[in-house]
């Protein structure tokens, strides 16, 4: 645990515990459930959740599992993973804005597209795309310079970051002229069309629900756009003899290793959109959760700023040197995982254990439960970082889960995690984070873990810090 030094004595510093929703009664009705679950999935788990392994209930005919014991969902996910689909809830919710793309893509369709975009996300590619993410990190940091001492809603401010490095890394060019329209359809989508509702529940997934013409509608200005942006950026051409520059390169040039496919305009559109969205949503998410995180516990963050001032200003580049920072993402993920919930259906009967899964069974692995469960973590609830750096051990692989796991493990992970690492190290380098509205910020879990409202914080250059460029040493503020 962290310390801190009062008196040349080294005293144990009492652990951050963040604001949580309250938990479920234990007789809340399935309805009820189901309300709550619209309004904030966190609401509808009682206590049981969080303490049993197995947790079976019924729903109009079916019965359901709450997996919280590691070695059922390493069945689910890895062993037997082919027999357990995504949810028609879950497809009705994130078809509209991913299509067929690699997130919800099953079977052939999903292998083909994992091998073909697989080499686009190799760390030696990341790393080819690390230079859009410092640039824009930099000027992030440049006009949070400007604003110094102002209030700043850094959740609004994470979003335009991540979503310009979304485009940039993408297409090579900004999302000056796009982003408002790009940040408009994730508003509206979110707030209209992401909640499942009953009858996307219960109605087989070739029977429209009344919302689904509503999402349907939305698809087609939805790809409309995608598609303009792709032919801006086939409009801005390639140097033949230059290699890739952008993910966009990379995944039009991209071939199936086994059959040598290329991707369709159709399928492009449907892998742009997915990165898009879930690249820069996320990570933005996550992001927020941090400094929110560090404006409340201050000894933290001060031990984030000594780790970049100690790394330079050219070593903060390098992912080995910013440890700490990466514990305090992980920690921060651990909490408020960006996905708080997978959700599979039983292709065909299973055994799992002294369980029998039938046809049609759903079973529900919880990031959110998992991350909290009273039998998997010490001090569950607290904010402690430093249970992902050594000495401690590791956790259990399928204890913690904020890219998911196995072969359907997100593609994208390095790059969300290398990009975030980079940004929050150089944020805290250069300014101290306070928050200004001591009002409780809850967390509310509608398709990604959302902060209920936007607080303002203040930002204060620090005295000493680490100048975010991409040259020279430490310099006096």
């Amino acid at each position: 645990m962290s310390i801190v030094e009062t008196c040349n004595i080294r005293v144990p510093r009492a652990p951050l515990v963040p604001p949580s929703p309250p938990r479920a009664p234990h007789d809340l009705t399935a309805f009820g459930r189901l309300a709550a679950m619209r309004k904030n999935a966190f609401g509808a788990w009682g206590q049981r959740a969080y303490e049993e392994d197995i947790i079976q209930g019924g729903f109009f005919g079916r019965s359901s599992f709450i997996f919280n014991s590691p070695d059922a969902i390493r069945h689910v996910l890895v062993d037997n993973y082919e027999n357990y689909t995504r949810t028609p809830a879950g497809i009705r919710v994130l078809r509209p804005v991913l299509g067929g793309g690699v997130l919800i893509a099953e079977g052939r369709a999903w292998k083909h597209q994992r091998r073909t975009l697989a080499p686009a996300f190799t760390p030696r590619a990341v790393s080819m795309l690390a230079p859009h993410m410092i640039a824009v990190i930099d000027e992030t940091i440049a006009k949070l310079d400007a604003s110094s001492r102002a209030a700043v809603d850094l959740r609004e401010v994470m979003q335009r970051m991540t979503l310009e490095i979304a485009g940039r890394t993408m297409f090579s060019f900004g999302m000056a002229r796009h982003g408002a329209a790009l940040r408009d359809f994730v508003a509206e989508y979110g707030a209209r069309l992401a909640r499942p509702h009953f009858l996307d529940m219960v109605l087989p997934l070739s029977w429209p629900s009344p919302q689904d013409f509503f999402r349907a509608r939305f698809r087609k200005r939805w790809t409309r756009f995608i598609a303009m942006l792709i032919a801006e950026r086939r409009a801005a051409g390639k140097d033949a003899n230059a290699p890739s520059r952008d993910l966009f390169d990379l995944m039009d040039a991209a071939r199936d290793p086994e059959t040598g496919q290329a991707f369709t305009d159709k399928q492009l559109g449907d892998e742009v959109a997915t990165m898009i969205l879930a690249g820069h949503e996320t990570t933005a998410t996550a992001l927020f959760w941090s400094l929110y995180l560090l404006s409340l516990d201050p000894a933290t963050q001060q031990e984030v700023a000594d780790e970049v001032r100690d790394a330079g200003a050219s070593g903060v580049h390098d992912l080995d040197r910013l440890k700490f920072t990466r514990a305090v993402l992980d920690e921060t993920m651990r909490l408020y995982p960006p996905a708080f919930l997978i959700a599979r259906a039983a292709l065909g009967p299973d055994r799992i254990g002294e369980l029998s899964i039938e046809k049609g069974d759903v079973i529900l692995m919880a990031p959110w439960l998992l991350h909290r469960h009273e039998k998997l973590w010490q001090n569950p609830n607290a904010f402690i970082p430093t249970r992902f750096m050594p000495p401690a051990p590791p956790p259990d692989r399928f204890a913690y889960l904020p890219f998911g796991v196995g072969p359907r493990v997100c593609i994208g992970a390095h790059f969300a995690l290398a990009e975030a690492t980079l940004a929050l190290a150089k944020i805290i380098g250069a300014f101290r984070v306070t928050l200004l509205d001591q009002t409780p910020v809850m967390p509310v879990g509608v398709v990604t873990t959302q902060p209920e409202r936007s607080p303002m914080f203040q930002i204060e250059r620090r005295r000493h810090r680490t100048e975010p460029s991409l040259g020279g040493g430490p310099t006096a503020a």
